[in-house]
């Protein structure tokens, strides 16, 4: 009885996401596998997996996405200005932040839709303390008298070991 259940209830959420897929499509910009259960990213902090999701859906701050309010804006990285600024460009390449991604993000080569990244804990926390650091996808205003330079992204906490508390902050990154 056990085994028919789970097979139903398996056929059932097949069948759920499918016409979900069908009726609501995601945009072509969202490259990331549809699922009825939320991402690991989810359980971070509220602020960072917002940031995260932003980012994934291509909705974020970065200057490669696009955005209602200033269409005409450049695309490239404001710190480097060497390509456009891009989820991979910010967390993988810009050579302005390589400082702060030396350690934590050391063992991160793709942020694409199959990357490791999306389903490791400790790859996750490292991300989310990288963009908190590195003040990656806030808002360019946020914080005025905070201007992100390589010098101030420092990332305090060693790639494995967990965070204090077992939470990521979601305060602004501070200068060490």
């Amino acid at each position: 009885m056990k085994a028919a259940y789970s097979s139903l209830k398996a056929t059932a959420r097949l069948l759920m996401l499918e016409a979900w897929r069908l009726e609501h499509p995601p945009p072509p910009c969202y490259s990331f596998q549809l699922s009825l259960a939320p991402p690991p990213f989810i359980g971070l902090a509220k602020f960072m997996s917002g940031r995260i999701h932003q980012i994934r859906a291509q909705k974020s701050d970065l200057a490669a996405h696009p955005s209602w309010s200033s269409p005409d804006a450049s695309s490239l990285c404001p710190l480097c200005g060497e390509e456009q600024e891009t989820f991979s460009h910010a967390v993988l390449r810009c050579p302005a932040k390589a400082g702060a991604r030396s350690r934590p993000l050391q063992r991160l080569t793709s942020v694409g839709p199959d990357a490791p990244l999306w389903s490791s804990g400790s790859l996750l926390s490292s991300l989310a303390a990288y963009i908190r650091a590195t003040a990656t996808n806030y808002p360019p205003d946020m914080f005025p008298s905070l201007p992100p330079s390589p010098a101030s992204m420092v990332f305090p906490y060693p790639p494995t070991s967990p965070l204090p508390g077992g939470l990521l902050s979601s305060s602004p990154p501070h200068p060490v």
